[in-house]
């Protein structure tokens, strides 16, 4: 097993040194630290476990946690908009990236801030469900879905220096309503 690189559960690319996943185990730091994360997004109501808190501090990435502190995350409650929002603007600055977003398994809060993600890069509703239940296979929540489907993107507030992947999805939006 030695060399042998294991990436978290429900681990996924969003867009260029942007991902997804589950809550790592100690097997999968190897796998992380081949990311060189800068930044990570914690969107599960508890804390991370000690040892990838330490793993984390190690490795100098900084630890985000939304909603968890106050107790505004639950396990059985979607995301508020407050930290869809928030997220959403940790994701928009390049000073962040290498990030990763995460939650407890990577399927419903962090599929629903990556669903609001490409709501704001404009996909169609279709397939952003679609990427959504794909990442919570047969757990998916027709409450996130909903969310999703409703988040309003004005409340996110678009930087003039955001990410290449978004800046350009935004630049072309520009040009066709130009005509």
């Amino acid at each position: 097993m030695a060399g042998v690189l294991i990436p978290p559960q429900n681990f996924g690319l969003v867009e260029e040194n942007l991902y997804r996943c589950g809550q790592p185990l100690e097997l999968n730091f190897p796998f992380l630290e081949k990311l060189r994360l800068r930044k990570i997004i914690h969107l599960a109501p508890d804390p991370p476990p000690p040892e990838f808190v330490s793993w984390m501090s190690e490795q100098r990435v900084e630890l985000v946690r939304l909603g968890g502190e106050s107790g505004v995350l639950s396990a059985w409650k979607p995301v508020s908009e407050e930290v869809v929002v928030e997220g959403l603007q940790q994701i928009l600055d390049p000073s962040s990236y290498p990030l990763l977003v995460m939650c407890n398994l990577g399927r419903h809060r962090t599929g629903t801030l990556i669903g609001c993600l490409r709501k704001l890069q404009h996909w169609s509703l279709t397939c952003v469900l679609e990427e959504y239940r794909r990442h919570a296979s047969s757990k998916s929540r027709h409450l996130n879905e909903q969310f999703i489907e409703l988040f309003d993107i004005d409340l996110v507030r678009i930087p003039a220096h955001c990410p290449p992947a978004l800046r350009l999805q935004h630049a072309h939006e520009a040009r066709k309503q130009q005509g």
